[in-house]
């Protein structure tokens, strides 16, 4: 679920509550992120009645939520009690090997477009892999890929520029914590002064047919990529549909990330208690 606040009281008819903690999160129940404050804690009760509900500024989608007690009465022992507010989250997940991609295709054989959109959330403990994949028939592609945990994007413009060739920005690093990281892109281009000529297909996950231009050292992604949209299409659910724009050689849930756990619709929440 998405979780947008924490409520907490201490324990009923007693000295025993809880006035500083902090929030930990997981997919798996085994690797845990913490939730950051500026100070890295929240504030908790200053009595056993009391309820202090804690809004998150950034909502939290999770599976798993760990407090920890940091500071409590000292006259009392460690009692809480918790209570968690958010809404459901919807989740499309393909789970890639290192070996597999996941190839879309438009409805026209070449196209150009003003504005593109692609966003995407990713989990991987491996450092190396392309999420996203595309060429044009000029010998313009654009790769947006892991390398050595930090996201990469690369654009070879090849004569769409006079100086051409390829342009690149890094953001982000250690992100093969296995831990959800999203990614939003966006191109438009009276502001980047650029347009793409992307050819009849995109590949996410990897690339399919090895030995393209720029592409023959590129490792496939290993790990999970979920809800992921070009222009506002679900990609993965074309892929489950079995459409024919798709050519799939995913699975769509695996033990690598876990990802069979990933809720859709009416679902568990659990929450877990550190003492």
């Amino acid at each position: 679920m998405e979780v947008t606040a924490v409520s907490t009281q201490g324990r009923a008819n007693s000295q025993d509550w809880v006035t500083r903690y902090m929030l930990l999160y997981s997919d798996t129940g085994q690797a845990w992120k913490q939730y950051r404050q500026e100070d890295g804690t929240f504030e908790g009760n200053t009595n056993t009645d009391s309820v202090v509900q804690n809004r998150l500024s950034q909502p939290v989608r999770t599976r798993f939520l760990r407090l920890v007690p940091v500071v409590w009465n000292p006259s009392g022992w460690i009692g809480l009690r918790v209570e968690v507010f958010g809404c459901s989250y919807k989740s499309d997940v393909a789970d890639f090997d290192g070996r597999s991609a996941l190839l879309y295709r438009f409805n026209q054989k070449s196209m150009s477009t003003v504005k593109d959109v692609i966003s995407l959330r990713f989990k991987s403990r491996q450092a190396e892999g392309v999420l996203l994949h595309g060429e044009g028939q000029r010998g313009d592609y654009i790769t947006l890929e892991l390398h050595r945990g930090k996201l990469q994007l690369y654009l070879n413009l090849g004569m769409q520029r006079s100086h051409g060739g390829r342009v690149a920005a890094t953001v982000g690093s250690l992100l093969d914590d296995q831990h959800w990281h999203t990614v939003v892109m966006e191109r438009f281009n009276k502001q980047v002064n650029l347009t793409v000529d992307v050819d009849y297909e995109l590949s996410f996950g990897g690339i399919p047919l090895p030995g393209k231009p720029g592409t023959f050292l590129r490792k496939n992604f290993h790990g999970c990529i979920e809800n992921l949209y070009y222009n506002g299409i679900n990609i993965i659910d074309l892929a489950k549909r079995r459409k024919p724009q798709i050519y799939s050689v995913v699975s769509f849930q695996g033990p690598c990330c876990n990802c069979s756990h990933i809720y859709s619709g009416n679902h568990m929440f659990i929450y877990t208690i550190f003492l």
